[in-house]
């Protein structure tokens, strides 16, 4: 008899004569067999809970530390003998399914992250959301829903946080109660401890696909066209300076990777993140990190500084994964200033918003510039924003691509290039596609300089107006 059947045996009988005189209820169905069966339950999880962690506690202590746990086969075949030569020494009877569920379970607490890993494992799912220990909630195919997993309690929950960050020298405590991370496949995380958080440590992670996304999943999802990526694709190979912009979840550091990928192998490229999450293929990358401060309060290295450091490093492109702060006044300037072709991204609802936004972050830089002069380095800096959007079926879509063409007066003038039309919402699917406006842009000159002759029809009808 397994485990968990021999704790839900029905209670005692030891009861009154009087008791057992009395005609009974059908089995099941008086308050107090339903109130067995409810306890039944709980006593059956804590069982289980108290053998896992009695288990795990006893190989762990029984390990080699010196053991490299890198070495993830070998690591896991030893404690598959321990395992059995543990429930054999102890005579814990337990079904097989429940056996190699347990199994599980604890190779997972010692080798990974406990509870998340089957998370982890669907690629189904492309975020985890943990809002406490015993709340936990993932999106699947666009859709968030709660998910049947959980934690201990808090102080497990806080291993298995800074099991994440402690290879990365990040540290998360009271005194540092936010911290931003990757796993190893370059999977972003985020972690909330409290006092910031009321409801105990809270911790988010954006899913990397094991397989980093292609041109053609992109085409297959619908998120853009042929068209308009074949565009884009010229844009990049002549050094147009992109900007990538829309909300949290469209997409868009997933967006600039494959932006990335159309740089030339020639290329010098330097990127620049918070935490590493590009997944360029080509051979001269450079990556850069930045890092906060230690528990001195000291030794922070701000997006800003590698920004300024990257220029001299002779780059050819410079990426940043996401300009939040005054680190978009250097960005501008090197775009300015002979590194054509670079890229980043940014949060805003739509193009014009985005140049608002940037307009904003070059003044959290501290430096007092007439807004004048703000929008001229913007408008000379960038050449086209690609603005992504999340629509309510879940899917990301590609839903404007703009030209900045320069100046009018004290206005950034803009011309859309493609545009998505949606043209309807069936079975819960919005319906739409992103179509050319008709307007060839004024960087098409350069486009051709670079030796890339795009057909009239990516453009549309009017393919052939200029300005």
């Amino acid at each position: 008899m397994s485990l968990l059947r021999r704790i839900e045996k029905k209670p005692s009988d030891s009861t009154d004569a009087r008791d057992r005189d009395k005609p009974s209820a059908p089995r099941g169905t008086g308050p107090a067999d339903a109130n067995v069966q409810r306890r039944a339950v709980p006593q059956a999880r804590d069982a289980y809970m108290d053998l896992k962690n009695r288990v795990q506690n006893r190989l762990i202590a029984e390990l080699d530390p010196a053991m490299d746990v890198t070495r993830t086969g070998e690591v896991r075949h030893t404690i598959k003998e321990m395992y059995e030569a543990l429930l054999q020494e102890e005579s814990i009877i337990l079904g097989r399914r429940e056996k190699d569920t347990l199994f599980e379970v604890i190779v997972a607490e010692i080798l990974g992250l406990g509870p998340l890993e089957p998370l982890l494992a669907d690629d189904t799912i492309s975020e985890i959301m943990v809002n406490g220990p015993k709340k936990v909630f993932v999106e699947r195919l666009g859709k968030i829903q709660r998910v049947n997993v959980s934690f201990e309690s808090n102080e497990h929950l806080m291993r298995i946080i800074e099991r994440i960050v402690a290879p990365l020298g990040r540290r998360i405590d009271e005194s540092s109660p936010t911290v931003d991370a990757r796993l190893k496949d370059g999977s972003r995380v985020n972690a909330v401890i409290p006092p910031i958080s009321l409801q105990g440590p809270i911790l988010t992670i954006r899913k990397f696909f094991k397989k980093p996304l292609t041109v053609e999943d992109l085409i297959r999802f619908g998120t853009v066209t042929e068209e308009s990526l074949e565009f884009l694709r010229a844009g990049v190979v002549a050094a147009i300076n992109i900007v990538v912009s829309g909300g949290t979840g469209t997409g868009k550091t997933t967006f600039l990777n494959i932006l990335s990928s159309f740089i030339p192998a020639e290329d010098r490229i330097i990127t620049i993140e918070n935490a590493a999450e590009l997944q360029l293929r080509q051979e001269h990358v450079v990556t850069l990190e930045s890092r906060p401060p230690n528990v001195e309060g000291k030794g922070e290295i701000a997006i800003r500084d590698l920004v300024i450091n990257s220029l001299r490093m002779r780059p050819d492109r410079i990426v940043v994964g996401e300009c939040r702060g005054g680190e978009a006044l250097d960005m501008l300037q090197a775009m300015n200033t002979g590194h054509e072709g670079s890229m980043t991204t940014l949060h805003a609802n739509n193009s014009r918003e985005a140049l608002s936004r940037l307009e904003t972050m070059v003044l959290m830089a501290g430096m007092e510039l007439p807004h004048r002069a703000i929008r001229e380095q913007v408008s000379a800096a960038i050449d086209m924003i690609v603005q992504l959007e999340r629509l309510r079926d879940g899917s990301r879509r590609v839903t404007s691509i703009t030209e900045v063409q320069g100046m009018e007066g004290d206005v950034i003038t803009m011309a859309e290039i493609f545009k998505f039309d949606q043209t309807g919402f069936e079975n819960g699917k919005v319906i739409g596609k992103l179509r050319p406006t008709g307007i060839r842009p004024k960087f098409m000159d350069r486009i051709e300089q670079a030796g890339i002759h795009l057909p009239p029809s990516i453009f549309g009808v009017a393919q052939r107006m200029r300005y």
